[in-house]
Parts: C-alpha cells; sequence; structure tokens
C-alpha cells in the first residue's frame, strides 16, 4: 500500500508508475480525498478547541455571578459536543474511503522492469540445461500417469469436482519425494527457517499480503468466515504483522511445504486436462523480511535457490524478468522460472519470485528499528516458490520418459524414493 504523503509528494511518478502497469492515473483523486479528510479534521480540531475554551468560560460567568450566561454557554459546548460526535463518525468513513482507495492500487514497477501489457512484454534473462531429445513422440503428464496407473482424474472429479487429481503408488510417493527434496535443500542448504503454518487465515493476513480486497473471488472461503491460503506466502509473511524487529535480526527467511488452494476464477477452459491449473495443489514457498538496502540483493539469491531446484533434478528451464502488466499485484519485480516440458512442447512457469519493497509491510504494519535512530522504517518483503510440487512433478515425468512409458527417477530423488530408480 502506498502512503499518501509519498503520493503528494511524488505524483507525476505514482501516475506513471501506474501508467506502466495498465492503470489510470489515481494521483489526484487520491488527494482530493484526503484534502476532504484532512479539512474535516482542521474543523473537529477547531470544534474541540471552541468546546475547550467555552467549557473554561462557564466557570468564569459562574463564578461572576452571570447565570444567564452559564446556561448559554453550556448549551453552546451541548450543541458542539453532539457535533463533534456526527463528526467523529464523518471523519471514520472519510478515512476508510481514502483507505480503500489506496487497498486496491496495485505497486508499481522498479526502474528496470520491462514495459509491457502481458506475457508477451516479459524478457528472458537466461537459461539453463538444454532440452531432452527423444526418439518418440513424448507425452504429456497425464497420459503417462494414467497408463501407469497413478493418476486418477476419474475419482478426483467424483469426489470433489474439476481441476482435482488423485495420485496413487510410486506417483504418489514421487511427489512425496519432491517435497521433501526441496524442503530438505531449503533448510539445510540455503539457511531458511521451516515453518508449518496454519492453512486457513483471517481477513487481515490475507489483506496484508495483498490478496484481499480486491481478490477475493479468487481465494475459497470457508463458513466460519476464515480462508483457505492461495500460497504459504500468506501466513508466512504475516508473522511479522503488527511487529517491532530489530535490523540485526534481518534478514528473516523462512520456508514451507504447505498445499494451497485457489478458486481459478476466470481461468475457464485453460489446461482443464491433468494437474496443470488445480484448486488444490503443493508448493514449497520461501518468504524473506529484510531491511530497505537489502531486499534487491535478496530477490537474485532467492531467484537462485529457487534454481538450484530445477538443477539439481535436472530439468532444462529458462527464467524470465515479467514486464510491467505481468507481475502480481503486490510486486515490484519478479522473476518466473519457467521449466521445459517436452510432452506440451512448451515452457511453463514453475517458481515466481518477487520482491514488494515495504507495500506490502504498510498493509501489515511491520517494521525494525534501526540501532541509533528513533524513527522507524518498515520492512522489506519478499515471496518466491522453491518451487510448485505439482508442477514439478509434471517435468519430472515429462523429462524422465522413457520409450516403453517409464520414468527414470532422478538421481537426486533416489534417496527419498529407497533407492528406486524407475517407475513402472
Amino acid at each position: 500500500m502506498f502512503d499518501i504523503r509519498w503520493i503528494r509528494e511524488n505524483q507525476e511518478a505514482f501516475d506513471e508508475g501506474l501508467k506502466a502497469r495498465g492503470q489510470e492515473p489515481r494521483a489526484a483523486k487520491l488527494i482530493a480525498l484526503d484534502d476532504a479528510r484532512r479539512s474535516h479534521v482542521t474543523k473537529l480540531q477547531e470544534a474541540q478547541q471552541r468546546r475547550n475554551s467555552a467549557s473554561k468560560e462557564i466557570g468564569k460567568a459562574k463564578a461572576s455571578g452571570d447565570e444567564e450566561g452559564a446556561q448559554a454557554l453550556m448549551k453552546e459546548v451541548a450543541e458542539i459536543k453532539a457535533l463533534i460526535q456526527a463528526g467523529e463518525e464523518e471523519q471514520r468513513k472519510l478515512e476508510a474511503a481514502l483507505e480503500e482507495a489506496l487497498s486496491i492500487i496495485p505497486n508499481t514497477g522498479l526502474a528496470d522492469v520491462p514495459i509491457g501489457e502481458d506475457e508477451d512484454g516479459n524478457v528472458e534473462l537466461h537459461t539453463w540445461g538444454e532440452k531432452p531429445s527423444f526418439d518418440f513422440d513424448p507425452k504429456e503428464h497425464y497420459e503417462l500417469g494414467e497408463a501407469l496407473g497413478g493418476m486418477d482424474f476419474e475419482t478426483a472429479a467424483k469426489l470433489s469436482g474439476a481441476r482435482f487429481s488423485l495420485l496413487k503408488g510410486q506417483i504418489a510417493r514421487l511427489g512425496r519425494a519432491l517435497g521433501q527434496f526441496m524442503i530438505d535443500l531449503h533448510t539445510q542448504e540455503h539457511g531458511y527457517l521451516e515453518v508449518s503454518p496454519p492453512l486457513l487465515v483471517r481477513d487481515e493476513a490475507l489483506f496484508g499480503t495483498g490478496q484481499l480486497p480486491k481478490f477475493a473471488e479468487d481465494q475459497f472461503r470457508t463458513t466460519e468466515g476464515r480462508w483457505l491460503i492461495p500460497t504459504a506466502e500468506v501466513p508466512l509473511t504475516n508473522m511479522v504483522a503488527g511487529e517491532t524487529l530489530d535490523q540485526a535480526a534481518l534478514p528473516l527467511r523462512v520456508t514451507g511445504l504447505t498445499y494451497c488452494f485457489r478458486s481459478e476464477a476466470g481461468s475457464a477452459g485453460r489446461d482443464v486436462r491433468g494437474m496443470l491449473r488445480q484448486h488444490q495443489f503443493e508448493k514449497c514457498e520461501l518468504v524473506s523480511i529484510t531491511d530497505a538496502d537489502s531486499s534487491l540483493d535478496e530477490l537474485e539469491r532467492m531467484r537462485g535457490c529457487a534454481e538450484k531446484v530445477l538443477q539439481l533434478l535436472g530439468l532444462h528451464y529458462r527464467v524470465m524478468t515479467l514486464c510491467t502488466g505481468d507481475m502480481g499485484f503486490s510486486a515490484r519485480k519478479t522473476y518466473d522460472l519457467e521449466v521445459w516440458l517436452p510432452g506440451q512442447n512448451a515452457y511453463r512457469e514453475i517458481s515466481s519470485c518477487s520482491v514488494c519493497g515495504d507495500f506490502q509491510a504498510r498493509r501489515m504494519n511491520a517494521r525494525y528499528r534501526v540501532e541509533g535512530q528513533k524513527q522507524l522504517q518498515f520492512v522489506h518483503t519478499l515471496n518466491g516458490s522453491g518451487v510448485a510440487v505439482g508442477r514439478c512433478l509434471i517435468a519430472v515425468l515429462e523429462n524422465y520418459q522413457q520409450a516403453d512409458g517409464t520414468i527414470v527417477v532422478p538421481e537426486a530423488l533416489r534417496p527419498y524414493m529407497n533407492g528406486l530408480e524407475q517407475i513402472g
């Protein structure tokens, strides 16, 4: 969320940043809302001052025997009190209107983020590895999984409807191995603290990371009013909500392997076959909390941690810098890792790593204390996938498939598969 004071001082830059994200200029409207709020606050302060002075005058009038004057002043004080009470309610409404207007505005990109309207404006940063070659036509993951008896979409649909999957046997075990491999890598080699967070959160948590209020339709809400997490970014980042940290404690790096839930609103007809776009999926999430000076370096580090997963699995991928029109709501800069899927003959996103600056921290009121300084600063937040387990399972199946339909288990996963070298 933006600071209205910063918007006042940087109107042109603010509107230019929104324009780059395909948004209409909003500085003038926001400042008008703030002007109305400020004007009303000034009137309230003047009324309070008059009430205070009139209250003092009552005592003087009574002391001088001016009972009529005292009664008139008491009547004025009562009227002012009623006016102030009504005015305070109006102040709350004006503040809520400004807060709501600010809450739906996306973050603006850093200066080096490419300008573009959609994914066509994304820029390739680099690639790793080579595309595998086959002397047969490679199949897609659902063809392989169903043939091996390890993917059952029909039963999943009977149980839960579309966009769910049921994994069985060695395919289920391979998916579990992938998640354990990722969480071990990030905790044992990359220095992240493992956290097992709640999968249900309050409104405030989704507001803090930017999913609410604008993207409510993309979430699942329970009958009790809590929300199923769309990503572990939500609980992990909100661990510092309302907190004041010491700068010496930063960076704070946490990771969690959790299920995630998304309604996939607006995705009708897209990726309806297989596991690519699910209502429920598993993901290893990376979250970093840093000071203002370290966040950009932390983004590069986080991207490297996510890339290491794919490198150890021997999966060819490319890294894309997202353009302004394709970034998420809270991001200032995002890298997407896109893994090669030979069955689709296409690259597909498997991880996004984003730096949000202090955008989320302002929504969460998460700050840090610099030694020797009285003024508190907002932390910077980062999040990334390290990586999406389901999509990684898809990539392993398609990249390691054999002509007879069997799947070679990548060496990095064999310790998690009791030494199993091949499925099928």
